[in-house]
């Protein structure tokens, strides 16, 4: 299973100066292009003693400052980034011939803005927050039904709902940032920006 890509080359001179306005330009290429959920993003962790594990998360926020997602705090993820907080992020814009991978750091994000994102969601994913201890195991998807529908009698719409204690974001301050374009025979431009310090970045061409 095999595609030739036919792109546009990626040349060092179409470079924004720095990575997150570089990042703004072609997730607004991959929004305008119709791509479902171009803000899914592989997140890859691991334990403290290198186990890697990965999974497809929503981004929620980026600016010039990062990255930004939420979680359970418990979950495996939020445990892994508790012992070891270096993360990969990968968007995979196949139908572009495109990707974005991360390399950085993960921080909590300050109650404050946890709670006001977590009251901008739907009411059913507020609920849905308090119902899933996620990553634990559970009996049945019935006992997840069960909790969730108590959870709709005790907060019913139009009710404001808590944002949980264990549940909050985490903001992604990148060390690496590639821009990753296909091409035909494997010729793929790979442009990868790496900081240098507040505010530096250099740009370095990988071999595909």
């Amino acid at each position: 299973m095999r595609k030739q890509y036919r792109s546009t080359p990626l040349l060092e001179t179409d470079l924004a100066a720095v990575p997150m306005d570089q990042f703004a330009r072609w997730f607004g290429e991959a929004a305008a292009g119709g791509l479902h959920e171009p803000n899914a993003m592989i997140v890859s962790t691991a334990t403290e003693d290198g186990q890697p594990s990965s999974r497809t998360v929503l981004l929620k926020q980026y600016d010039a400052d990062g990255f930004v997602f939420y979680t359970n705090y418990a979950s495996r993820k939020g445990r892994e980034l508790a012992a070891n907080p270096h993360i990969s992020l990968l968007f995979p814009w196949h139908p572009l011939a495109r990707q974005v991978i991360v390399t950085g750091t993960a921080t909590r994000i300050g109650r404050d803005e946890t709670v006001a994102y977590f009251r901008s969601r739907p009411h059913g994913s507020q609920l849905g927050a308090w119902a899933s201890a996620q990553s634990s195991v559970i009996a049945s998807r019935d006992e997840l039904l069960h909790t969730y529908e108590e959870l709709a009698s005790r907060y019913p719409e139009g009710e404001q709902v808590p944002a949980p204690p264990e549940w909050g974001g985490y903001r992604i301050t990148p060390e690496t940032v590639e821009f990753w374009q296909g091409h035909e025979n494997r010729l793929h431009d790979r442009l990868r920006y790496v900081r240098t310090g507040e505010p530096g970045w250099r740009v370095e061409r990988l071999a595909p």
